[in-house]
């Protein structure tokens, strides 16, 4: 591939990437919020050179409080989905902004975005027209409920979708009110599911030179996760229905969920009856079939399990069930979690330091490979931080960044290592060395931020991108 200056491969020696499997792939990432930055990270964190295309004043993601956590410059809901990417900051809605995202496109192999419906097009980022300016991109288009139809307008919001998606009705006591998962569940399986679409429509274009446009909408997502589920509705025509008892699964056989103890909560999932009643002393179950009876008397079955559960310790009952055949485990809550030996094992948390955060520590890889594995080669950017370096890339001499940083166009940070390379004389992309030695002045030194006057950039997506944090 050809960068705007007419070399070639310009982003694979600065991606900083390493030999990761993606290494020399270059993702341009104007997604917001949760679903298209998560994809976008998981690409980075395999070695891509993710872009994070961000309007002048940084993305709201940014500054939006998480979870009552508030961070110095940067919430931990940001810090956590934007590891491994460049900041550059642009306003789309300037000439000049617009011009250099084409030079951009000109050298990159994926394009991901989450905007509203019509806003690509108005902002002249929609698919058809970069492919006019690179044939070969892999154009990512996340939504909420599809890129056109009745509700492409509705905010695509992950309550909303677990609501509206079935899965929330098979939560909860038949009669009260459903109970959505604890997690941002549908923006995480999107995001999974864009992430996967990237990569399939990288190895279709590695045989066959193609690129191509891959939607991605979180109705659909959230939908055929329930694959097993909506199946037993659609083909074997048995109805969606709760139990009396907080049964876990509306279509598997009691008991399977959580039971209180004396001491706090345990799951159960599937037992043997017979092996169950022996287990924690409840004769009614034996003589019972498990596969019949744990269906037709599943309230019952629950309730019984539930009374005798309640009456010793959760340790007193998991040393009980590993001496038999019987599924059963904790309920964590996050600070177990992190202290589990296994997690610890694992290796699943990683730490990294960052320039106005600190020591950061957060979820790493669900994968590993054997030759090229899961790195982090940079923490979440600041808004613009990499500004400099790739406009330097795409050819730009340094008089030219500060013309557009002047006009409002781009907006400019450097870090205090980056602002030492540049008054030691460190070479640009073009050749050229900042003149005037060590005591020129850069775009933006002296403020915290060189942020341009101006429209911001890109509007939010749709409600799943702009504002599902709380």
């Amino acid at each position: 591939m050809s960068g705007a200056d007419g070399t070639s491969d310009t982003h694979q020696a600065d991606s900083g990437a390493g030999g990761g499997i993606l290494s020399g792939i270059r993702v341009l990432d104007c997604s917001i919020a949760m679903a298209g930055p998560f994809a976008a990270q998981r690409l980075g964190d395999l070695g891509a050179d993710v872009i994070k295309v961000e309007p002048p004043a940084g993305e709201w993601q940014r500054h939006a409080p998480a979870g009552g956590a508030a961070g110095n410059e940067i919430n931990v809901s940001f810090l956590s989905l934007n590891r491994n990417k460049r900041s550059i900051a642009l306003d789309l809605k300037s000439d000049d902004g617009r011009e250099v995202l084409r030079e951009l496109v000109a050298t990159s192999d994926v394009f991901l975005q989450n905007y509203r419906p019509g806003v690509a097009a108005r902002l002249g980022v929609d698919y058809e027209t970069l492919r006019a300016i690179n044939p070969s991109i892999v154009y990512v288009s996340v939504s909420g409920y599809g890129e056109d139809g009745p509700y492409k307008m509705r905010p695509g919001q992950d309550l909303l979708l677990q609501a509206m998606s079935g899965a929330m009705l098979s939560t909860g006591r038949d009669g009260e009110p459903p109970q959505a998962a604890g997690q941002y569940l549908v923006d995480a399986i999107t995001a999974s599911t864009a992430f996967e679409g990237v990569l399939a429509a990288l190895f279709h274009r590695e045989r066959t030179g193609e690129g191509q446009l891959v939607t991605v909408n979180m109705l659909d997502a959230i939908t055929t996760l329930q694959m097993q589920e909506l199946s037993v509705f659609t083909a074997g025509g048995v109805p969606q229905q709760r139990s009396a008892e907080p049964h876990a699964h509306v279509y598997i056989r009691s008991p399977y969920g959580s039971f209180a103890t004396s001491d706090g909560f345990i799951v159960l999932a599937m037992p043997d009856l017979e092996e169950l009643g022996r287990t924690i002393g409840e004769d009614s179950f034996i003589g019972l079939h498990t596969l019949d009876d744990s269906w037709r008397l599943r309230d019952e079955v629950f309730a019984k399990t539930a009374a005798r559960l309640a009456t010793n310790t959760s340790a007193h009952w998991l040393d009980a069930f590993s001496k038999t055949s019987i599924w059963a485990g904790p309920v964590y809550g996050y600070a177990d979690l992190v202290a589990d030996p296994q997690i610890a094992h694992n290796g699943t948390f990683v730490e990294y330091e960052h320039p106005t955060e600190g020591l950061v520590k957060t979820p790493g890889f669900p994968y590993k490979f054997s030759k090229t594995p899961a790195r982090i080669d940079r923490g979440a950017p600041l808004t613009g931080e990499h500004t400099r370096e790739i406009l330097g890339e795409l050819g730009h001499a340094a008089a030219h960044i500060a013309e557009l940083a002047e006009r409002g166009a781009i907006a400019v940070r450097d870090t205090l290592t980056n602002v030492q390379e540049h008054l030691d004389g460190a070479v640009l992309a073009d050749g050229a060395v900042l003149p005037g030695g060590s005591d020129a002045a850069l775009p933006g030194e002296g403020a915290p931020e060189s942020v341009a006057a101006g429209a911001p950039g890109p509007a939010p997506a749709h409600a799943e991108a702009a504002g599902e944090r709380s």
